[in-house]
């Protein structure tokens, strides 16, 4: 008869210690190595897309300092000194000082008016049932997926039967009731997300639907009113289309009709200098801002799913 021998464990010795050694299991360790294969990937990605996006603006900043001949001669040199020139030439000289005028008094109205006008009405959508509540909410939604290319020239006679066409104000309008939609969209799900104990206190202690909004539910919204407000911003600093179908008095130009006069003005003998000086001037304000609420907008995009 054949026997087998098995090996029993050793004892540890009196007062040895005994070390445990955990050993990954086999499905651990490749999804550990997965993951890190996918990390590299990804950021490689997020790391060439940077590139793509930032290189050209710092060619912009870059050119904006040179002279002509450097543009044309060594486009991808520094240059080789501060021409500090251009960016006076192009701010008295193309009148850019006049579009950039008039650029902040057309967007920054239309921007308020949008925010105030589009958080009331999404606090209505989003607080309140009523009949036709829902067929509101879903017109605004339409309006964004209305091709506005579609309604200019019913615009174009609209605007100029009620004598607003040429005119800031008419713009201010205009600008208002192209960005509600998405506004109303945005807000009504942030207004959605915010805690209602809030406002039931506020009507327990008396006060009216006009107060809750105005002094408690919309400085609850701030993140929210920041991200929409910095998406109409951008929106409505880089439009072109609408101001050059409703705005063609060369004195009411905006930035936009501005940069392409400019680049035009001297036929085939452009301000090549002063036309990129002139970009950067449009560029920094809407930099700035992102730069300086970057914060507030992602905490604005997130609320909704962190609640």
């Amino acid at each position: 008869m054949k026997t087998t021998e098995t090996s029993a464990p050793v004892p540890a010795e009196s007062g040895a210690p005994v070390t445990k050694i955990d050993l990954p299991a086999p499905g651990q360790a490749r999804g550990k190595k997965e993951g890190t294969v996918l990390n590299v990937f990804s950021h490689g990605i997020l790391v060439i897309w940077a590139i793509m996006v930032v290189m050209p603006l710092v060619w912009a900043v870059m050119t904006s300092f040179k002279d002509d001949a450097s543009i044309f001669g060594s486009p991808w040199s520094l240059p080789d000194r501060l021409h500090f020139e251009n960016w006076s030439r192009a701010w008295t000289q193309a009148h850019m000082s006049d579009y950039f005028l008039n650029t902040v008094l057309v967007v920054g109205g239309s921007l308020i008016g949008t925010l105030v006008l589009g958080s009331m009405a999404a606090y209505v959508l989003a607080r309140f049932d009523f009949p036709g509540n829902r067929f509101i909410y879903y017109l605004f939604i339409g309006g964004m997926s209305f091709p506005i290319m579609l309604a200019l020239v019913p615009l174009f006679y609209v605007v100029n039967n009620m004598g607003l066409l040429n005119t800031i104000h008419g713009l201010i309008l205009v600008y208002i009731a192209y960005s509600l939609p998405f506004t109303v969209f945005f807000l009504t799900a942030f207004f959605r997300s915010l805690p209602t104990s809030v406002a039931e206190a506020a009507f327990v202690d008396g006060a009216s639907h006009s107060r809750t909004f105005f002094q408690i539910m919309l400085p609850m919204a701030k993140p929210g009113l920041i991200s929409v407000g910095i998406f109409n911003f951008l929106g409505q600093w880089n439009q072109y289309m609408l101001p050059t179908v409703l705005n063609t008095d060369e004195d009411k130009h905006v930035l936009t009709q501005g940069l392409v006069q400019l680049a035009v003005s001297q036929g085939y003998k452009g301000d090549w200098s002063g036309l990129f000086a002139g970009l950067v001037m449009a560029m920094l304000p809407v930099l700035a801002a992102y730069i300086i609420f970057q914060r507030q907008v992602v905490q604005g995009l997130t609320a909704g799913a962190l609640k």
